[in-house]
């Protein structure tokens, strides 16, 4: 049997590397670049019912002007573009962050809606849909084979 050295701080650089990579790959940068900020996308939550599909997304520190909704029977596609600015004076230092960037987030419906009788409401940062089925969606009936 061979002896082999071990070499702790070895050990922790690989771990460094892997986590490294790892974040690496779960932040996505708007330019590309290391470093760049991350790109935002809106969280989404769906639910289905019998008569309709409630769609509701998490747009934070944006007016309703500033959102653009476009619904087709299949899908819904939100986009918009974030200003923000943050400005701080203390003990005699301003310190001044700027964040822009657009967004956009198409989301796959479950099932075909009335895209002209969608109802819309953005309240507190939360924009929620309401998106009628389609009469033939609603009836549909698929007759399962057992074998």
């Amino acid at each position: 049997m061979a002896l082999i050295r071990w070499e702790p701080f070895r050990e922790v650089d690989s771990l460094q590397r892997d986590m490294n990579r790892l974040f690496d790959s779960l932040m996505r940068a708007t330019d590309g670049e290391p470093g760049g900020s991350m790109a935002f996308v809106p969280a989404a939550e769906i639910e289905e019912t019998p008569e309709a599909v409630h769609l509701k997304l998490e747009i934070p520190g944006m007016e309703a002007k500033d959102l653009d909704v476009q619904i087709t029977a299949e899908a819904v596609a939100v986009s918009g573009e974030r200003k923000s600015e943050t400005k701080t004076e203390e003990k005699g230092m301003t310190r001044s962050e700027f964040r822009y960037g657009s967004f956009r987030r198409v989301i796959p419906l479950p099932t075909r809606i009335k895209n002209d009788e969608v109802q819309a409401e953005y309240k507190n940062g939360v924009l929620n849909l309401t998106l009628p089925k389609a009469e033939a969606e609603k009836n549909k009936v698929v007759k399962v084979n057992i074998g």
